[in-house]
């Protein structure tokens, strides 16, 4: 940049949050996506596991899957040259001792997906062969899940935006910010930014750049999720097998472009940072893969870990800071930033723009006030 960049609306961070924000405010006001690194969608956006489920996450989660399912099937002509989403299913398995907590689950996600079934041992292990009958006694499964193509969902909201006059600024973390009672003055590696209205779509950052900016943090926590790629048995068909999740959610599988990616779907606290997979956290995952499933990892192809940045209440947070004028939240997405996509930042755009949310979002159940930041503070 040379001088500073007088905008509308600035966005801080290029994940799927930020891009997607941007594609859709860009239509109205004049827009600048901030991003630290010198790619958008470099840290949590960029090692996500891609599923899209129904039933994944707490209520307010599952609305705004919800309210995503039909951009995601149907996007806009021109949005991507790929499906962003492909068949996949869901199958949530365990022993005797967890066929109450499935049937539970069962009950819980049946309204919003109502395809979802239980499914017997034989019927479990018909979808994976490999499935060890002396320890799946039973499952639970979603039919409709479906795997994300999150570089083409990312590609597509950029592409919109740029179409429509924003600019997307890399290498640009970050280094104060200030309001100056009508305008936010942003100081950024790549140089100045003054906007009316400065959204923080930080992830792992979201509450550093907060205190940068003079807001009170919300208490957002980073969490490691750790993954690893590694090769199918010789002779054995993976591709068409769903995700494969244990019923205490402490390990997930599923094929991966003729691989087959693994996670102990750990929730390690971790500082902002760029994260790193942990040989123990490897380890661990492969073994508890290997006491449901008779599918021996003979080489790790790939591993890698991401944060997932949580809210105290696993909700995502989107509104504005009711002590700061001009700032706005969109973070807290955790796991399902890609699936949560169109709806939230849908959402986001129209709090910003109209300081309510769209109709059809209100009419799934969720509220501006289980959005709001100020939820978070006593």
């Amino acid at each position: 940049m040379t001088g500073p960049l007088e905008v509308d609306v600035a966005i801080v961070g290029g994940g799927i949050a930020g891009a997607s924000l941007a594609a859709h405010l860009s239509a109205e006001r004049s827009v600048a996506l901030l991003e630290r690194e010198d790619q958008p969608g470099y840290h949590a956006s960029g090692r996500s596991a891609a599923l899209f489920s129904e039933t994944y996450g707490n209520a307010v989660v599952r609305a705004l899957s919800v309210g995503s399912r039909s951009f995601l099937v149907t996007p806009p002509e021109g949005f991507s040259d790929h499906p962003l989403l492909t068949p996949r299913g869901a199958l949530h398995v365990g022993g005797p001792t967890h066929d109450a907590h499935l049937a539970r689950m069962l009950e819980e996600v049946g309204r919003l997906a109502p395809s979802t079934r239980r499914v017997s041992r034989d019927e479990a292990r018909a979808l994976v062969p490999v499935l060890r009958p002396d320890r799946v006694a039973s499952g639970v499964y979603e039919p409709d899940a479906m795997d994300i193509d999150t570089n083409s969902l990312l590609a597509g909201f950029l592409r919109v935006a740029k179409g429509r006059g924003a600019r997307v600024v890399t290498g640009a973390q970050v280094a104060a910010a200030a309001f100056d009672g009508t305008r936010w003055r942003i100081e950024t590696r790549a140089g100045e930014v003054r906007a009316a209205i400065l959204v923080d779509a930080a992830g792992a950052w979201a509450d550093e750049l907060a205190g940068l900016a003079g807001a009170e943090p919300l208490g957002l926590t980073p969490l490691r999720r750790t993954a690893f790629v590694f090769e199918p048995p010789p002779g054995v068909a993976v591709e068409r097998w769903p995700i494969v999740i244990g019923a205490d959610e402490d390990v997930y599988f599923k094929p991966d472009a003729g691989l087959i990616l693994g996670s102990p779907a750990d929730e390690t606290p971790s500082p902002p940072t760029d994260a790193q997979a942990e040989e123990l956290d490897v380890a661990i995952a492969v073994e508890r893969i290997q006491e449901i499933a008779d599918l021996p990892v003979r080489r790790i192809v790939r591993r890698w870990a991401g944060l997932r940045t949580f809210a105290p209440d696993k909700t995502p947070v989107a509104g504005f800071d009711p002590d700061l004028p001009g700032f706005f939240w969109l973070a807290g997405q955790g796991g399902y930033g890609f699936q949560t996509a169109p709806a939230l930042s849908w959402s986001a755009a129209s709090l910003i723009l109209r300081g309510a949310l769209p109709p059809g979002i209100e009419d799934l159940g969720v509220t501006a006030e289980a959005l709001a930041p100020g939820r978070l503070r006593g």
